[in-house]
């Protein structure tokens, strides 16, 4: 159950090994909207003791990576606060101090053996088919701990353990889960193990929350506690985000990426933050687009999922058109046109745009693919492309010359969607088929198979261009 009886505070503790998964995030997510929701503390702290696997910039990284999303924190590397410092790695005499407590108390040992004398161990616990122990080959007689060789933690009573996680309930694991384990390595570096519990102790964190992986390594963790004498914060497991066919965890191959890439295909944050909020969380009713202050006032960690939440890209896109119809229209304007070169940023475009998106990036794949240059480049054409199934060209020419007529005598200041609509559509109602003049209206001023009506077009390129064109569709079927 969770403690209400002292301040919330949760954490987020990313490695800094490069890649930042959406399951890392919404990690972060979690806690942060936990803390916002009860006027708490939230923190962010590196884990940066595995410096085989460290990547330069992965820190500044995944700063970007929150701050992007509208996450902030409390207390920080960045920021500071009243628990610095908060890289692992410059928290080392902590360890060390607890670590000394659990030598006096005898929970802690100086591992004597070679890497390769461990691995004889193991390889001989293969061939005899039985779990390795390392606590099988426990010395008698260890040497004093001096920072030299791994720190092992002696663990005295091998007994089963149960403990209550906020999601899943009353959960236990057998005596078998328990071994000596390393609590500081032979680097002076301390294992997520015994970092991890240190720091929070440190920090007067509250509610941890973390991916399932880590069910199987609890017992380990409260051995710590126990030893240690200290009170376990609430665990609070989160469901794994599985890959499209919802059979096993997002990974790479699944299309996984990093999390700016997001940022990068021109997703909006606040939609990135209520599809993530949704993959393992649902709230009362069923409302399915949320704010950011929405998500926070409806974040209950109890109604956080126990199976997997499906990854679905589809959906992504769905939300973040939703949110793009929040905007408003200078902010969608400005999307808009930061995606266009600027030949392109025509405040007339902006609904076109609109409509035929479902995130920003997509601008790009237009215009890239030039499926917008008819906007500022004369198309070019075949011919035929003007013909309308099987209306005769002398027919199609002479309906381009009555649009052309209309539309000549059009003033400047008529020159509206509105009007240019209700004229075209007065010569098209009295034609067999209204494809007899739309179709070569559209082609003769786009080029393209599929664009939009003639009218949008005629609007957006105006009088001037729009005449030129359609003056140019007749000059073709003339020759």
């Amino acid at each position: 159950m969770e403690n209400q009886t002292q301040k919330v505070v949760t954490r987020f503790a990313p490695s800094p090994t490069g890649f930042v998964h959406i399951g890392n995030i919404r990690t972060a997510l979690y806690a942060w909207a936990f803390a916002r929701k009860n006027n708490g503390t939230f923190i962010l702290r590196v884990e940066d003791t595995d410096k085989a696997r460290e990547v330069d910039g992965s820190i500044e990284h995944v700063i970007a990576s929150l701050k992007w999303l509208g996450i902030d924190w409390d207390e920080g590397p960045d920021i500071g606060g009243s628990n610095a410092p908060y890289k692992q790695s410059e928290r080392l005499e902590s360890y060390i101090k607890y670590a000394k407590i659990l030598i006096e108390k005898g929970l802690a040992y100086s591992d004597p053996y070679t890497e390769e004398e461990v691995e004889a161990f193991r390889k001989k616990a293969d061939e005899e088919k039985r779990p390795f122990l390392y606590r099988d080959h426990r010395p008698e007689n260890t040497p004093v701990w001096d920072g030299t060789k791994p720190l092992r933690f002696k663990v005295t009573d091998i007994k089963s353990y149960e403990w209550i996680d906020v999601v899943r309930g009353h959960l236990k694991a057998g005596p078998e889960a328990l071994d000596d384990f390393i609590l500081i390595k032979s680097d002076g570096y301390p294992t997520y193990n015994f970092a991890h519990i240190i720091d929070d102790l440190e920090m007067g964190v509250t509610h941890v929350m973390r991916g399932d992986e880590f069910i199987s390594s609890t017992p380990k963790f409260l051995s710590i506690f126990d030893a240690l004498e200290i009170q376990r914060p609430e665990f609070v497991t989160l469901p794994p985000i599985m890959g499209v066919d919802g059979k096993k965890k997002l990974g790479k191959r699944d299309g996984a990426k990093d999390f700016l890439e997001y940022k990068e295909e021109g997703y909006l944050p606040s939609a990135m933050m209520n599809f993530l909020a949704f993959i393992g969380w649902s709230p009362e009713g069923e409302q399915e687009i949320l704010t950011p202050e929405e998500f926070i006032n409806l974040f209950d960690i109890k109604k956080i999922h126990i199976s997997g939440g499906k990854y679905n890209e589809e959906k992504l896109d769905w939300i973040n058109k939703e949110h793009i119809k929040k905007l408003s229209p200078e902010e969608l304007e400005k999307n808009i046109f930061y995606w266009l070169p600027t030949e392109l940023q025509i405040r007339k475009i902006v609904p076109l745009i609109m409509e035929r998106i479902s995130k920003f990036g997509d601008i790009k794949n237009m215009v890239d693919s030039g499926e917008l240059d008819f906007f500022y480049k004369e198309p070019e054409y075949e011919t035929s492309k003007l013909i309308y199934k099987d209306v005769p060209l002398s027919k199609i020419k002479s309906n381009l010359e009555e649009a052309l007529g209309t539309l000549q005598n059009t003033e400047e200041a008529d020159f509206t969607f509105e009007k240019i609509k209700a004229l075209l559509m007065e010569i098209a109602n009295h034609m067999d088929s209204r494809g007899e003049v739309l179709h070569p209206l559209r082609f003769a001023l786009s080029g393209l198979d599929k664009s939009p009506d003639p009218f949008i077009l005629a609007d957006i390129l105006g009088k001037k261009e729009t005449i030129s064109r359609i003056n140019k569709a007749i000059s073709l079927l003339n020759s």
